[in-house]
């Protein structure tokens, strides 16, 4: 096959190299046009980042840490798509929502940590603390491959110095602090779509031989993508087609690479489904059926088109916002830009929306946010005399914006990360606790419905009982949750007429007041009182989660 240079990539990319055999690509000259980074070059600064292996370090060590920090619940399929899945395949008890019954979630995703809880069964480390860490920690290291090949990627794209920027914005990032190391099918995601789109574009200034290889890899590395969520897909159809433009051998390309890799991972996925599930399901079509042909996901709720542009992309840059459009522009790499544009809008189109769904672009975002900060950081002298003198200063614009960005997030990402909805996580490692001591014998959620983790955190095989949302096949039908939100007290008068008390009983405190008099007439006290959230998110105020018991097993 012939090869071609992409036109994304500069000119003189290919011209003014020398080639480097451990990257198949020449290293960053001095050249007319580029940001020039010899300024930079003196100092700490320089000889931490002359080495990849020093800059996946640092964040492996951050990443780490970040995920240790993280004590709060976000959504749902953190814990119950993903680890009460692989608790489930494991210990032999779990539970699984509906989307595992109707086909529609691939068992790749909850394997990886159905390894990790299968090390930590045999060497004996399943306990409270372990259980809720271990899983972020894996994630952790996962998010410090994202990390690395995010500054890679840059340092590709553009040269060392904006690299460096970009890994800056890509840690102070509130969102990307908040959300990468949880245990979301989408973190992974946006880890393998970096490293992905990293040897793909690699394959446009490297020799025949590794380019070949590099687009094999990267072509892999999407498949893996796709495989552990079908809507990756969105992604790669873009990045892809544009590509598929410009080179000689279309066919050779995909029926030689595209078709035998996509039926090599496709293959494996559908054979551990079907080792798991019991029978042959094809859960692409089954997903691609429910959230796209059938608008199922709208069932959870739905916002406007522009919410992606106006609210929730926006909200996870944040004061990253500005630098970001400014980079884009700046920069002029309309194709990698045009890929945020197209993956937004494509999810523009769906009626149900969340932060999550857009994750895998928000690095390449932050990255047009480190060109922005590598423009300001060039020295205002235009004498080479003042401008070698001055080399390792900042200008103060570059010390007001670091300051204004790291003031703007690191906040938000701790108080987030630390406070904000904290209870549901608190309250089940408690439970895990008391359990472990034989003081809990069976437990009623009277909230919300996947409003906490479950067994994956409790770790212990005895009776739950959580309120029910599946989705009906008539939406004007109220599930379980929603009729408990509507009548409290006459929702649970209902359930123990038909069903043998609990022993504790889970609930948020504005519910607490319409079951207070339930709660006392049928014995229940309260034993504790978890701190929840300071504002309301779509509901009413769930101030705090309170755990009532049986007076008998109530601890004054």
């Amino acid at each position: 096959m012939s090869h071609r240079r992409r036109p994304d990539l500069p000119p003189s990319r290919t011209t003014d190299r020398t080639p480097n055999p451990k990257l198949g690509r020449g290293e960053e000259g001095d050249r007319k046009g580029k940001i020039s980074s010899s300024w930079s070059s003196r100092g700490i600064a320089s000889a931490f980042f002359s080495s990849e292996r020093r800059v996946w370090g640092l964040s492996l060590a951050f990443r780490a840490t970040n995920s240790l920090l993280v004590q709060t619940y976000f959504n749902p399929d953190e814990h119950w798509q993903s680890l009460e899945v692989a608790h489930r395949i494991v210990f032999g008890y779990g539970h699984l929502t509906w989307e595992w019954k109707r086909g529609i979630r691939s068992y790749l995703h909850p394997l990886v940590f159905a390894l990790l809880y299968k090390i930590m069964a045999f060497l004996r480390l399943d306990t409270p603390w372990f259980m809720v860490k271990a899983p972020r920690l894996l994630q952790s290291l996962f998010s410090s491959f994202g990390d690395l090949y995010m500054y890679k990627l840059s340092k590709l794209l553009f040269d060392e110095h904006v690299a460096r920027w970009a890994f800056f914005c890509q840690l102070v990032n509130w969102f990307m602090f908040f959300c990468i190391t949880r245990t979301l099918s989408n973190s992974l995601e946006t880890v393998l779509t970096i490293m992905g789109l990293y040897y793909w574009l690699s394959a446009s200034c490297s020799l025949e031989d590794v380019s070949t290889a590099s687009r094999k890899l990267a072509l892999f590395i999407a498949a893996l993508a796709c495989a552990i969520r079908p809507t990756s897909a969105i992604t790669w159809f873009y990045v892809g087609m544009l590509d598929l433009v410009g080179l000689q051998s279309r066919l050779g390309f995909l029926f030689l690479e595209v078709i035998p890799i996509g039926v090599l991972v496709v293959a494996v996925t559908c054979l551990f489904d079907r080792w798991m599930y019991g029978s042959w399901i094809f859960v692409p079509l089954n997903f691609l059926k429910f959230n796209f042909l059938s608008s199922g996901g709208d069932y959870y709720g739905t916002h406007k088109w522009h919410w992606y542009f106006t609210q929730g992309f926006s909200a996870m840059l944040l004061t990253f916002l500005p630098f970001s459009i400014y980079g884009i522009f700046k920069s002029k790499k309309w194709r990698l830009s045009g890929l945020i544009a197209w993956v937004l809008g494509v999810y523009s189109m769906l009626g149900h929306k969340e932060f999550r769904f857009v994750l895998p672009v928000l690095p390449i975002a932050l990255m047009f946010a480190g060109y922005s900060l590598a423009v300001m950081s060039k020295p205002d002298f235009p004498d080479p005399k003042r401008r070698n003198k001055y080399c390792n200063r900042w200008p103060l614009r570059v010390h007001l914006a670091v300051l204004f960005l790291i003031m703007s997030n690191v906040p938000m990402a701790l108080y987030m990360s630390i406070v904000h909805q904290r209870g549901s996580e608190d309250v089940m490692f408690y439970l895990s606790k008391e359990a472990h001591d034989g003081k809990v014998k069976s437990i009623l959620f009277l909230m919300p419905c996947h409003s906490t983790p479950y067994y994956s955190t409790l770790h212990h095989n005895l009776p739950m009982r959580f309120l029910d949302c599946t989705p009906s096949d008539g939406k004007e039908i109220p599930d379980e949750s929603d009729r408990f939100l509507m009548d409290p007290a006459g929702f649970a008068t209902d359930m123990f007429g038909n069903s043998s008390s609990p022993s504790h009983i889970v609930l948020f405190s504005s519910e607490e007041g319409s079951l207070r008099e339930f709660l006392i007439s049928h014995s229940f006290r309260e034993v504790r009182r978890f701190f929840h959230a300071h504002f309301k998110v779509d509901r009413d105020l769930q101030a705090s989660v309170t755990v009532y018991a049986l007076a008998d097993l109530a601890v004054t």
